[in-house]
């Protein structure tokens, strides 16, 4: 017997499309303001969007409230990410910039999971409106557009932290509030705070208001898009490079530690294990890169070895996807060091993605607790991060996670080598998708996958849904037993 109570999905998705429609009016004032030719297609797909948004709540309007569960949560989450890629496509198809709705949808869809990987052989040719777009659909993407919807306006009392858990980062929420409501408005000032400061960095250097706005967008969502061919090569300028490696590693820490920075809670932002142990993994690898650099490029100076690595390093593991330098003319070495971070990632409950410091480190906790198991064969020995034990649940959780996610790096490797990909680029294109990073290995290096062929784009679209929902949310709604009384 069918269970799920589609009404009040229904319902929910009519409230966050009318959201995302007046998201995308402010692209329409971008478009007015410049006056170019992506007016017309911007105004038309808002209202196909409050069109959508409007239908949704017609056929919702007589939800029950009080038969909502996680499966409605998680239903609503999936469809939400999955048709705002469709209408958020409207812009580019309509407007004939990207002319095949497969582009048009990879486009999207890399845009709101905040991967970054493109189609676009030439940016720079798109109108003002349609780049802020780009941007804003990354930059909505990067917090949630859940936590949007829930920071914004009213929602289902008992659908909401259904809602949020399913799309939000992390192996345990750590709540500084005990209304998610709260919380969603709390990670909202802060995203917006952090935007803000940047956008006005970025303007005082060598960038312009639209590109600081837009750059700021990308970079504090974990995004990555530009709105130069060149990205950040264009500038080019020490200032930049630092200003962008700090403010992707503030984007690649939890954002309740950050809450608990501005609260000046010191003890629980700076004592927090998987925080630690991410900047220590950035400081080994920035440090082995840089080693590696000095004997490839020993016709450089120090100053530019260590910004070109921090760079590439912070941009990785954040998983932004920005780039001073090619990858594959750095040497094969590095490309280890790439898929490690591209796998590993940040931190949970921030705006990257990948399989996060934390679990990680839980992984390897419990593989030197096996070891110990070996010599001690009746000892009981917990997981530990500091003082903190992990339930044996969570460790379970995350072994699980780290199994289905390679699972799905198999599979997608598969279907890519059977699309004529060759194998280095097969399988660095799987976890760019999963991970959400955009930058990949061989000829993808660079994350534009215009020449990637159709099966391939639908594929790696789907792979990039369901890394950005954390794989378990898209995965359980294709289970039968989702559907079923």
């Amino acid at each position: 017997m069918f269970r799920i109570n589609l009404r009040s999905v229904s319902k929910m998705l009519g409230k966050i499309h009318l959201l995302e429609g007046a998201f995308m009016l402010l692209a329409v004032v971008v478009a007015g303001r410049y006056r170019e030719t992506d007016l017309r297609p911007l105004l038309i797909s808002n209202g196909i969007l409050f069109g959508a948004g409007g239908l949704f709540l017609l056929a919702g309007r007589r939800a029950d409230e009080h038969m909502i569960g996680r499966s409605e949560g998680m239903l609503t989450v999936a469809l939400t990410w999955i048709l705002l890629s469709f209408f958020g496509m409207m812009p580019l198809f309509i407007g004939g910039y990207v002319p095949n709705i497969t582009d048009a949808y990879f486009e999207t869809m890399s845009g709101f999971t905040t991967t970054g990987s493109t189609i676009l052989t030439d940016v720079e040719s798109l109108p003002h409106g349609i780049l802020f777009w780009r941007s804003l659909t990354q930059w909505q993407g990067g917090i949630g557009i859940i936590v949007f919807t829930v920071a914004l306006m009213p929602t289902f009392s008992g659908m909401t932290s259904q809602m949020f858990d399913a799309e939000t980062s992390g192996i345990i929420h750590d709540h500084f509030l005990p209304r998610v409501t709260q919380i969603a408005k709390r990670f909202f000032g802060i995203y917006l705070g952090i935007t803000f400061i940047l956008s006005l960095l970025l303007w005082a250097g060598p960038m312009n208001l639209f590109d600081a706005v837009n750059h700021a967008l990308t970079t504090v969502s974990s995004g990555g898009y530009s709105t130069k061919n060149s990205g950040i090569n264009y500038w080019h300028t020490p200032y930049v490079e630092y200003l962008l490696c700090f403010f992707m590693c503030l984007s690649a820490t939890n954002i309740t530690l950050l809450y608990y920075l501005i609260k000046r809670q010191w003890k629980k932002a700076l004592g927090n294990t998987e925080l630690r142990w991410f900047y220590t993994i950035v400081g080994i690898t920035v440090a082995i890169t840089s080693v590696w650099l000095f004997f490839m490029h020993y016709e450089e100076d120090a100053e530019s070895i260590f910004r070109k690595s921090l760079f590439q390093v912070t941009s990785l593991i954040s998983t932004t996807g920005f780039r001073t330098a090619d990858f594959s003319k750095i040497g094969s070495f590095f490309s280890i060091i790439a898929l490690f971070l591209m796998i590993v990632c940040g931190c949970a409950g921030s705006t990257s993605g990948g399989m996060k410091t934390g679990r990680f480190l839980i992984l390897i906790k419990h593989m030197l607790n096996e070891f110990k198991k070996q010599v001690h064969p009746s000892a009981v020995i917990s997981v530990r991060l500091r003082d903190r034990v992990i339930p044996a649940h969570v460790v379970q959780q995350v072994q699980t996670f780290a199994f289905v996610y390679m699972v799905l790096v198999i599979i997608g490797s598969a279907v890519f080598l059977l699309d004529g990909l060759a194998f280095e680029e097969a399988f660095g294109a799987t976890v760019s998708a999963i991970s959400n990073i955009g930058s990949a290995l061989g000829k993808y290096t660079g994350g534009n996958f215009h020449e990637l062929p159709v099966v391939s784009k639908w594929v790696y679209s789907f792979l990039m849904v369901t890394g950005r929902l954390e794989i378990f949310t898209v995965l359980t709604i294709l289970l039968p037993g989702f559907w079923r009384q």
